[in-house]
């Protein structure tokens, strides 16, 4: 059976199109600037080349259309025809309350997805442009949705209600959802499978680090914490997004620099973060070139982003008490020794011990990070959304075939 993955943004649309049974990758690729006279659409060729089609892509209807032209085209094409593909799954990234799992998307569903606008502005209806385009294309194509929020359904309400008047939980939804849920699942899967371990009794903080980051506290292989909240803004120090912050400079901010409520929102999700304090960038890499070189906002900034790390890892250790495994994932998490070995420095007390020769050399594929001797078992697992999109869309759909 062959899945397609979509994730699609407001002006892009990143792919993958998979052959589930044997896990294989047959095209990858991505739209960028939809909507803009210089978009184009970019791929990958079977000998690891990359090639780009610049085209005008107006809408992403037309940027759909194109990535399964490109597929099925004489040149470049994996399959003959849209015929071989038999489901599309899409990451779908705000259920609310309403999902918790994975699901078909009939008219019903997507109704409901479409009701939890409100709670991303940004992601649902860009997600919801590639259910439709993928339906103006293919009419009768099985789509599923995989939500980012799901997976953290299972936090008890102590863990994801704020402290503010409970009517606004109740008219208007505000708790803490959660984000990157896909991500956390398959690293929580992996580190099942790696370990042995039985999901009952385990308790796993994943951290799944990069220019946007969360960690989850996962208790019996389910999510009983996470550090994103009501929006993705809460939590680590990330590329351009604050994290945590009190809630009372909020109002604080916003009078000394005559804000009103988009300009804060842009200032704390796009200007704020890693740039901000380095005054170099978003890339960690950048960042950690300049704090070898003695540029002391990149040292601070790579100290904050670490430090946050280290305490959302030693608070739900706590909220567990203790922690089995500490598995690191996402861009940072997997390539980065630096920022794994300042995050994990001073845990020695809760059992973790760092090889830190292995963790400074390894990046990008499964390994121990941990000694022999570590209580706590640290693990690097390069995270697969794609893959486990597509395989929930597989579980869904091949009853229907």
């Amino acid at each position: 059976m062959k899945i397609l993955v979509l994730n699609c943004g407001s002006s892009s649309i990143k792919y993958q199109l998979f052959n589930i049974e044997t896990k294989e990758v047959l095209a990858k690729g991505g739209i960028e600037k939809i909507g803009l006279e210089d978009s184009f659409l970019k791929f990958n060729l079977p000998n690891g080349e990359k090639e780009t089609i610049y085209a005008p892509i107006p809408e992403h209807t037309a940027g759909v259309r194109l990535i399964i032209d490109t597929l099925t085209s004489e040149k470049y094409g994996v399959v003959k025809s849209i015929a071989e593909i038999d489901a599309v799954g899409h990451r779908t990234v705000h259920g609310g309350e309403k999902f918790s799992a994975s699901t078909l998307l009939t008219d019903e569903v997507l109704r409901d997805f479409v009701a939890c606008n409100d709670l991303a502005p940004l992601h649902n209806p860009a997600n919801m442009k590639g259910i439709e385009a993928v339906k103006a294309i293919a009419p009768d194509m099985p789509q599923v949705g995989v939500f980012d929020t799901a997976f953290h359904q299972t936090m008890p309400d102590y863990a994801y209600m704020y402290a503010i008047p409970y009517e606004l939980y109740e008219k208007y939804g505000i708790r803490r959802y959660g984000f990157h849920g896909t991500s956390h699942r398959y690293v929580t899967k992996r580190v099942l499978e790696i370990t042995g371990m039985s999901a009952e009794g385990s308790r796993i903080i994943t951290c799944h680090v990069g220019n946007g980051g969360s960690i989850s506290a996962v208790k019996d292989g389910k999510s009983v914490d996470t550090s994103m909240g009501l929006t993705p803004l809460e939590g680590l120090m990330m590329g351009t997004r604050s994290g945590d912050i009190d809630a009372g400079a909020i109002p604080f901010i916003m009078d000394k620099l005559g804000l009103d409520t988009h300009g804060l929102s842009d200032l704390l999700n796009k200007k704020s973060g890693v740039a901000a304090i380095s005054g170099i960038s978003m890339d960690m890499r950048e960042v950690d070139a300049a704090a070898k070189e003695g540029n002391k906002r990149a040292i601070l900034a790579n100290t904050m982003y670490a430090y946050r790390i280290k305490k959302y890892i030693g608070a739900y250790a706590a909220a567990m008490g203790g922690v089995d495994v500490i598995a690191f994932a996402g861009g940072v998490g997997e390539n980065q020794g630096s920022i794994r070995e300042a995050a994990l420095e001073g845990l020695e007390f809760i059992g973790v011990e760092l090889d830190k020769e292995v963790n400074a050399k390894m990046r990008g594929e499964e390994c121990v990070l941990s000694t022999p001797e570590s209580k706590v078992k640290v693990l690097l697992i390069p995270t697969d959304e794609e893959l486990m999109i597509a395989s929930d869309t597989y579980e869904i759909v091949k009853g229907l075939k």
